[in-house]
C-alpha cells in the first residue's frame, strides 16, 4: 500500500468519494510509520453525508422490519468472503495478532446475523373505560456513530446493525488511527444497502465533533474517552439529542481468601491482556489477600515473561504493539510515576527491537493508594496487583474510581455473590471476566458512560417510545 492516494474510499450517498487530496496518514504500529493514507472528509462532504441519510430515512423507516432483517443478513453475507482481506488490513493498522483480527471480523459478520434475529416490541392494553393504548418503537432518524481504535470493526457493527434494524440511517466515523478496515467494510456494504442508508466517512477528531454537532443528527452513539464523551454530552444537551456513550472502564478483579491461585492466575492474566490491554472490559487491577499476593505475583510474572510480543503479522505473536506512540507513552508514564511513588515492578516481559509501539507485559505491586495506575484506565499490558487485609477494604478501593463498567470476583461460596453485589458497575462476572455477549446488555455507570449496547436492550436505545391512545368515544 502506497502513500500517494487513499487506499480505500469513503461511502457517501451510495458512491465512492475520496475527500481532500492530502489524505490522513495511517501508521502500522508495529513499524511506527505510515503505510497508507485514508481519505479526509471535507465539511461539504460531511453535510452531504448527513443530508443523504435524511433523504434516505423515510423510505428506510417505512420498510417492514422483516425486510430490514433481510438487509442485515445480506450485510453479513457480503462481508464473510472478505474475512482474510479485512483481517490483514486490520492487523496492519491496529497491530493486533492476525488470528485476533480474523476473530474480530468473524464476530462482526455474526453480529449482523444475530441482530437480524431481534424484533422490536409492540405493547397494547385496554383500560376499563374502553380506551385502547398501543406502545410501539420509532427510529430517531440519522444516527451519528463514532467508533474507537481498539476493536474498530466489531464496535462499528455493534452500532450500525441495531441502528439500521430499528429504521435509522447512519453516518459512521471510525477512529483516525484505524479508519481503513471500516472504510473498506463500507465499500462492501454499499453493494447491498440502499444509497444513503449507511455513509462512512473518515477524518480527525474535528470531524467527529462536527458530525455529532450536525443539526441533521437525531441520535449519537459514541465509544471512546470520557473527555470526548463529556464534550458530546454537553453538546447534545443543547438540543436534547439522545446519546449512548461507552467511555471505557477501569475494571477491578477481586480474588477472595482461600482461592486457588494456580487455577485463577492464567484466566486473570489473559483477561487483563486481551488486545494487549486495549479493551474497555479488560481486568485493569487485581485485589488479592495479602497472604496470597506473592503466589499470584509469581504466577503472573511467569506468564508475562513468557508472552510472545511482536508484530501482529508474525506467526506466534501473542501480544502486538499498542495502537499509537501516544498510547505507549501514556502507559509508560503511569508505570514510571507509580514506581517513583514507591511501587515495584515484579515482572516485565520482552519486546522486539525496533521503532514499533511495543510495551512489555508488566506486573506492578505496592502501589500507593490513589495512584493513577490504580484509579485511571491504563489501556495497556500492565497488571497492578494490590494486597488487601479485609474483603471490605478491597471492595472500597475497587469502587473508589470514577469508572463503573465491569468487575469480577474470583473464589467460591456465599462471599462470591455478596462481594459481587457490593461492586458499583454495570456488569459483574464471577470467576471469569470480560465475556461480552450478543444477547446481553453492556454498559456502565459514572465515567463509563450512559446507555447500553448489545442485544434487545441495545436495540431499544436506537428507538423512542410512541404511544397511540384510541378513545372509545366517536367524534
Amino acid at each position: 500500500m502506497g502513500n500517494a492516494r487513499p487506499t480505500v474510499t469513503m461511502t457517501v450517498d451510495g458512491h465512492a468519494v475520496e475527500g481532500e487530496p492530502t489524505g490522513l496518514p495511517v501508521e502500522d504500529p508495529a513499524l511506527a510509520r505510515p503505510f497508507a493514507h485514508a481519505p479526509r472528509c471535507t465539511p461539504g462532504l460531511l453535510a452531504r453525508a448527513v443530508r443523504s441519510c435524511n433523504t434516505a430515512f423515510p423510505a428506510w423507516a417505512d420498510l417492514p422490519g422483516s425486510t430490514r432483517q433481510e438487509y442485515l443478513l445480506a450485510c453479513g453475507d457480503v462481508l464473510s468472503p472478505y474475512t482474510e482481506e479485512l483481517a490483514l488490513l486490520l492487523t496492519r493498522e491496529q497491530g493486533k495478532p492476525l488470528r485476533d483480527a480474523r476473530a474480530e471480523v468473524r464476530r462482526a459478520v455474526d453480529w449482523f446475523r444475530h441482530t437480524a434475529e431481534l424484533v422490536l416490541p409492540v405493547e397494547s392494553f385496554t383500560d376499563d373505560q374502553g380506551s385502547h393504548v398501543t406502545l410501539s418503537r420509532a427510529p430517531h432518524g440519522v444516527v451519528a456513530a463514532v467508533s474507537p481504535s481498539n476493536f474498530p470493526v466489531i464496535l462499528s457493527v455493534c452500532k450500525v446493525a441495531p441502528a439500521l434494524l430499528a429504521g435509522n440511517t447512519v453516518v459512521l466515523k471510525p477512529s483516525p488511527e484505524t479508519p481503513l478496515t471500516v472504510l473498506r467494510m463500507g465499500e462492501l456494504l454499499r453493494e447491498v444497502l440502499p444509497a444513503g442508508v449507511l455513509n462512512v466517512i473518515s477524518g480527525d477528531g474535528s470531524l467527529g465533533a462536527a458530525l455529532t454537532a450536525s443539526p441533521g443528527v437525531g441520535m449519537i452513539s459514541f465509544t471512546g474517552s470520557p473527555a470526548t464523551g463529556r464534550a458530546i454530552a454537553r453538546q447534545a444537551a443543547e438540543t436534547f439529542t439522545p446519546v449512548v456513550l461507552e467511555l471505557g472502564g477501569n475494571d477491578p478483579a477481586i480474588v477472595l481468601p482461600g482461592t486457588d491461585i494456580a487455577a485463577v492466575a492464567g484466566p486473570l492474566f489473559h483477561a487483563a491482556l486481551v488486545n494487549n490491554g486495549q479493551f474497555c472490559a479488560a481486568v485493569k487491577r487485581v485485589y488479592v489477600p495479602r497472604g496470597l499476593r506473592e503466589q499470584l505475583l509469581d504466577a503472573l510474572g511467569g506468564l508475562a515473561s513468557s508472552a510472545v510480543v511482536g508484530p501482529g503479522l508474525t506467526a506466534g505473536t501473542e501480544l502486538g504493539p499498542l495502537v499509537s506512540r501516544a498510547q505507549r507513552d501514556s502507559v509508560a508514564s503511569m508505570v514510571e510515576e507509580a514506581v517513583a511513588a514507591g511501587a515495584r515492578v515484579t515482572a516485565r516481559g520482552k519486546c522486539p527491537e525496533g521503532e514499533g509501539h511495543f510495551y512489555p507485559p508488566t506486573v506492578v505491586t505496592d502501589l500507593p493508594e490513589g495512584s493513577r495506575l490504580e484509579v485511571e484506565e491504563q489501556f495497556g499490558p500492565v497488571i497492578p496487583v494490590i494486597a488487601y487485609d479485609e474483603v471490605a477494604q478491597a471492595v472500597e478501593r475497587a469502587n473508589a474510581t470514577p469508572y463503573g463498567l465491569g468487575a469480577s470476583v474470583w473464589g467460591a461460596g456465599e462471599e462470591l455473590t455478596t462481594t459481587a453485589d457490593a461492586l458499583r458497575c454495570g456488569t459483574v462476572w464471577l470467576n471469569t471476566h470480560g465475556e461480552l455477549r450478543h444477547d446481553a446488555p453492556f454498559g456502565g455507570v459514572g465515567c463509563s458512560g450512559t446507555g447500553v449496547e448489545y442485544g434487545y436492550w441495545g436495540l431499544l436505545e436506537y428507538t423512542r417510545i410512541t404511544v397511540r391512545n384510541v378513545s372509545p368515544r366517536t367524534a
